[in-house]
């Protein structure tokens, strides 16, 4: 049961909750009193003009052609963050020209101080880095003004881009997604400047219109002050991707688009074995494949891949697992992260509020059931996927069929969703996946689901499922179901879930971490601005889960009070206590000889964790905890350091060290990792990453060279290794040359 200690501090908490309301109600009745700050959310959506070029545009950062001087520059961009509602402290100007083949968006970022310019790398989609760490430019384009989706691209002072698709009005990015654009930058005393060309080939829109009107925003960061402004104003809690309150660009005449067909076929030469697997047999490889994008419709997108390889993928961070339940580890694959947001279905967590739950808890389709077991990659055949919109309705169509390998069986995978928009900010759907065998032997999983969403009163979101699977000889409790309930607005965070897992759920071809549980959640927290030195918001909350088995036999009760602070240079520290109540039906073990046994336990822990400013060129994150751990105790340090000695070259460290007890003995739980990465350019790329895991006494190499060679085409050269230090065993080795070459037309 939850302890009575508990009771003292989460009332000590409500009165701070309602203090800080308080307080924050005097503060922002006083800030508003005058003209500035305008109101985001109330603020009228601006309206931008396109030109046709007069001239040639030649793409290298300067903007120095004539028809750029006849476009209307876009301008009074208004902050986010820090002063939200406020001018941009820099200008910003922005020009959209166009001519028969392209789009041209130009940007001139001033900045009164350049040689603050923050640039954390050269590499293309800023692996590993956020956004948030360094200068940036932003386009959001809605090609199709459905306010909901839209393509964009954010680029750093010096050219690296990442790119990608947002869905559901924020709900959902796509960061595996890549479109040819051509895109150049120049810093110089007057701040930088940014210069793209994105032919009408890489974007889908509706062909028929006599007159395009799209929707649009742009951002600008200048990271040495952590600003944040919108050329259309957005609350703090709000992203450049939330095209409901996009501004709107008009100007493009009727377009002609292309074939919209994409053609990427690759060749790759290996060496190498897998001990387990060839006992230790040296193996050499040669293989052939290719992917194809098709535009079937201008929303509908047909995908195909024959004889897929992943080896270029960076390989899984090791990690310590000291609960009951497996791990998630998340999709890296390209093919499958493009569109991955079509096939959400679980507990989908919402942009701005605290949910209590994610898809790393439960996911109906996660697509590392598909071409791997156990980390260990099987040989995928081909496959293909059909994504996008028909009418009101959007369809996501996967099927993938993998080689037999070891004692597994040749398999299809099968994954059909749809969803539908009832009203403006309604949908319902429905999932169905099956894993098939293909030998003959009939076995099968199959799941099915509905779910819906419902958005009301601006602030409240409604979200709930139904879910079922069933396979051969499995005729029990197969079922799951949600509703959840949050709340977010400028200053209230609230939220609540009831959720049912049954024994024998299983979807073959997602992932569930606990079944058999009836599960409720609640939480409530604030977000006041206040003005406090160095402070840009507060956000104190309590949570609190509470989980019985299907007999309401309770199993897992967790409170948590909680504080976070985020600075107004980027810096996060974060304060946090935790209760947890837990009961063991039967023993586990956590590591060989540590086992804990069946029975119930009380223990708490409290937790700092504190993330310095990421715009330095040393920066990193720290957290400690301290408390207990089921009949003993548990102390951990976990951090992560980055060096960058200028943008091309950068050092990564990080480390976990786990120190319990059990019974009165003491156990350690550690991994230690470091990473190399070297950028010669935006279009040629280094990096070495080595991790040791204590507790498998294993070391994990992984060196990647990584050569742009033309817009969507690489030249890939990787070593990985994994070796067991106890007698020096070699596990697996391999060498692979991969070329691609994208033809687009």
């Amino acid at each position: 049961m939850i302890q009575n200690n508990f009771i003292r501090p989460i009332a000590v908490f409500s009165v701070i909750l309602v203090t800080v309301a308080v307080v924050n109600a005097q503060i922002q009745e006083g800030k508003y009193s005058s003209d500035w700050p305008i109101d985001p959310d109330a603020s009228p959506r601006p309206i931008a003009q396109a030109s046709r070029a007069s001239t040639s545009i030649i793409i290298d950062g300067r903007l120095e052609e004539e028809a750029w001087n006849e476009a209307v520059p876009i301008t009074e961009f208004v902050q986010t963050k820090p002063d939200a509602g406020y001018p941009a402290t820099e200008d910003t100007e922005v020009r959209i020209l166009f001519d028969d083949k392209n789009l041209y968006i130009g940007a001139i970022c001033f900045d009164s101080n350049p040689d603050k310019l923050v640039v954390k790398t050269l590499e293309r989609e800023f692996p590993g880095l956020s956004t948030h760490e360094m200068d940036i430019f932003s386009i959001y384009l809605d090609t199709f003004l459905d306010r909901k989706n839209s393509f964009t691209w954010l680029v750093n002072p010096k050219g690296a881009y990442r790119d990608g698709q947002t869905f559901d009005d924020s709900r959902n990015l796509n960061y595996g997604w890549d479109g040819v654009a051509y895109i150049k930058t120049e810093i110089g005393d007057y701040g930088w400047t940014v210069e793209m060309n994105i032919p009408w080939t890489t974007l889908r829109f509706d062909p028929s219109r006599g007159n395009q009107i799209w929707g649009a925003n742009f951002m600008r960061r200048v990271r040495h002050r952590n600003e944040e402004s919108f050329w259309a104003p957005l609350d703090r809690r709000d992203r450049g991707h939330r095209m409901s309150k996009a501004g709107t660009m008009k100007g493009l005449p009727k377009i002609q688009p292309g074939r919209n067909l994409m053609f990427t076929p690759f060749v790759m030469s290996g060496i190498g074995s897998q001990m387990e697997v060839s006992n230790g047999l040296i193996e050499r490889s040669q293989d052939a494949g290719f992917d194809m994008k098709y535009g079937i419709t201008p929303r509908m997108t047909m995908d195909l891949t024959y004889q897929t390889d992943f080896s270029q993928v960076e390989v899984d961070q090791e990690r310590v697992n000291l609960s009951r339940f497996p791990l998630f580890f998340p999709e890296k694959r390209d093919f499958f992260l493009e569109n991955s947001g079509t096939f959400q279905f679980g507990d989908v967590k919402e942009r701005s509020y605290r949910t209590g739950s994610s898809l790393r808890d439960f996911t109906l389709f996660h697509s590392r059931r598909i071409g791997l077991i156990d980390g260990l990659p099987i040989p995928i055949i081909g496959g293909g996927r059909l994504t996008g919109h028909a009418g009101a309705f959007e369809i996501g169509l996967l099927n993938v069929q993998t080689k037999a390998f070891k004692m597994n069986p040749p398999e299809n995978f099968t994954i059909l969703r749809m969803r539908r928009m009832v009203k403006q900010n309604t949908d319902v759907g429905f999932m169905f996946g099956n894993r098939q065998a293909t030998d003959g032997r009939g076995l099968y999983n199959q799941s099915l689901g509905i779910d819906a969403n419902i958005k009301l009163l601006k602030s409240m979101i409604i979200n709930s499922y139904f879910a079922l699977t069933r396979e051969p000889g499995l005729e029990g409790n197969n079922k799951a179901a949600r509703i959840a309930v949050g709340w977010r607005d400028r200053l209230w965070d609230i939220g609540a879930f009831a959720r049912q897992i049954g024994e024998d759920f299983n979807p073959g071809v997602g992932f569930v971490r606990r079944r058999n549980i009836r599960h409720v959640y609640g939480t409530i927290g604030a977000h006041p601005r206040p003005q406090i030195p160095f402070v840009l918001e507060l956000n104190p909350y309590l949570e609190g889960h509470y989980i019985m088995d299907l007999k309401d036999v309770l199993q897992t009760s967790t409170a948590t009070m909680a504080l976070k602070i985020s600075f107004l240079n980027g810096a996060l520290l974060d304060l946090l206590y935790n209760g947890h109540f837990e009961h063991l039906e039967g023993s586990f073990e956590v590591l060989p000889k540590a086992v804990v046994q069946r029975g119930d336990y009380n223990f708490h822990e409290t937790a700092v964790k504190y993330t310095s400013n990421k715009g330095r060129p040393i920066s990193g994150t720290v957290k400690m905890t301290k408390g207990g751990y089921f009949d003993g105790s548990r102390n951990s340090i976990e951090g992560d350091m980055r060096l960058e000695v200028n943008y091309h070259l950068a050092f990564e460290m990080y480390a976990l060290r786990n120190n319990f007890t059990i019974q009165d003995r003491s156990y350690t739980a550690d991994i230690y990792g470091a990473k190399l990465k070297y950028a010669y350019s935006t279009n040629l790329y280094f990096g070495g990453y080595m991790q040791y895991n204590a507790s498998t006494n294993q070391v994990v190499t992984n060196f990647r060279v990584n050569l742009i060679h033309a817009p969507l085409s690489d030249i890939f050269i990787v070593y990985n290794e994994r070796r067991d230090l106890e007698g020096g065993n070699l596990k697996e080795r391999y060498l692979i040359l991969k070329l691609t070459k994208c033809f687009s037309t």
